[in-house]
């Protein structure tokens, strides 16, 4: 597991291409030096607006349910979503399970390492840990694919140092957009890069977005209906993608 954990730190510094979080304030920058970009997609940052209600939500979630459980599932409204359009097939994979859907509308990677830094992670202690997490990151220019990758791997990190005993499965991001785009492009190298972090033990890595698009490159309304949020369709892809490592993860 150290070893592990050092090389996830090594990799965290590597895609961050930024300055340090805790970096020495009173050592005066070189005036010929070029100001370093800070990554916000790696700074812990609280959500704003209606937003703070299902933040509060998942917090107070994470309170309620102390001790052992067996799946937690970290992300954004995608992963909120197994509650709306996903309900019925979660209670198929996950009624007779203690899993617990730690997922917010609009999430960032920074607003996940808010959470984490708030308590979400400090009672419970789950077997497996589903995270899928990074396309809101990805929306025009406010984040490069390093960051993208920096804010994952923090994450990952995050969870190894709080929750020792849980298995880690990474779900690359899923494509998304009608067709082709230069947004697809980014999640598609940052799910490579992604992919290079699993273990074979403490961490997995799974990646079905090919599934979710059809031979010609599109998406089809029938899984994604707004090309972004996943049908009924979508989440059954998802659920039935995963099973056989989540049986693994838990037989283990």
């Amino acid at each position: 597991m150290k070893t592990f954990r050092q090389i996830i730190l090594v990799g965290l510094t590597l895609a961050a291409f930024v300055s340090p979080l805790r970096a020495q304030t009173n050592v005066p920058a070189s005036t010929n030096a070029p100001e370093r970009r800070i990554n916000p997609a790696i700074v812990p940052v609280s959500r704003e607006g209606g937003a703070t209600n299902r933040q509060a939500v998942v917090l107070q979630r994470a309170k309620d349910n102390p001790g052992p459980c067996d799946i937690v599932f970290v992300g954004d409204s995608i992963t909120q979503g197994w509650e709306g359009n996903g309900k019925n097939v979660w209670q198929k994979f996950y009624g007779d399970r203690k899993c617990l859907n730690f997922g917010v509308g609009g999430d960032r990677t920074q607003h996940v390492l808010w959470r984490f830094a708030h308590g979400q992670l400090d009672e419970i202690r789950p077997k497996a840990t589903v995270l899928m997490i990074g396309t809101n990151n990805s929306n025009k220019d406010d984040n490069s694919e390093a960051e993208i990758l920096a804010g994952v791997l923090a994450i990952i990190n995050e969870l190894i140092e709080r929750c020792p005993d849980t298995k880690i499965l990474v779900v690359g991001i899923f494509p998304r957009g009608q067709t082709f785009s230069a947004q697809r492009g980014k999640i598609l190298q940052v799910n490579q890069a992604l992919a290079k972090i699993a273990n074979g033990q403490s961490v997995r890595y799974i990646d079905f977005g090919s599934e979710l698009v059809e031979r010609n490159g599109s998406i089809s309304k029938e899984i994604m209906p707004d090309y972004l949020h996943l049908s009924e369709k979508g989440y059954t892809i998802w659920a039935e993608a995963i099973e056989p490592k989540l049986k693994e993860l838990l037989a283990n």
